[in-house]
């Protein structure tokens, strides 16, 4: 797939996010009245408080479909978009693009952490992502006490308990969940 927006952004944990997933098949010959159409949704969209992004993913293979994303701060951010005059407008002049929704998925906090890239399918129960992550949490705790620890230790608490958050929070951002999230796939998408 082919990331037409390369801005970068923080990936959430559980604060509230909302992602939404959209995969829409655009009919052979279209395509480019598809993508300047999903540039203008998506720059409207970005127009709103508390939209904190979006992405448009081309197909990976020919005649797959396309995926659009879009971030928001909060779930009533999300409902303003949902619910406005101007993504009405959108879909109201979209007639003629020959192209469809064929799935959406809709992210909240912890979820994104596990969600498969190019799929639709449902984050895993809340208990596996609960285990999942507390088997990313554990090593990242020990290991961080013990190598920051004894050099923190004179710092006042609250400025210690500011620094393990900042490398822990990292730390499981960009490298315990992702590694969890890929040895434990077999068993978070076992139903």
């Amino acid at each position: 797939m082919a990331i037409i927006n390369t801005t970068e952004h923080t990936v959430p944990a559980d604060n509230g996010e909302v992602n939404l997933l959209i995969a829409r098949q655009v009919e052979p010959g279209h395509e480019e009245t598809f993508e300047a159409w999903a540039h203008g949704i998506l720059e409207t969209a970005a127009g709103f408080p508390d939209h904190l992004g979006y992405g448009l993913f081309r197909p990976a293979t020919e005649g797959g479909p396309w995926f659009l994303v879009h971030r928001f701060r909060n779930q009533a951010a999300f409902q303003r978009w949902q619910d406005s005059p101007e993504r009405a407008q959108w879909f109201s002049n979209c007639l003629g693009h020959h192209h469809r929704e064929i799935a959406r998925r809709e992210l909240q906090g912890m979820e994104t952490w596990f969600a498969m890239p190019g799929t639709t399918r449902p984050a895993p129960p809340r208990w596996k992502m609960a285990i999942s992550s507390g088997l990313a949490i554990f090593p990242i705790s020990l290991a961080g006490n013990a190598v920051l620890g004894p050099y923190l230790v004179d710092l006042h608490f609250v400025l210690r308990t500011a620094a393990f958050a900042v490398v822990f929070s990292t730390l499981m951002t960009y490298v315990a969940m992702p590694a969890v999230s890929r040895l434990l796939r077999p068993w978070l998408t076992r139903d």
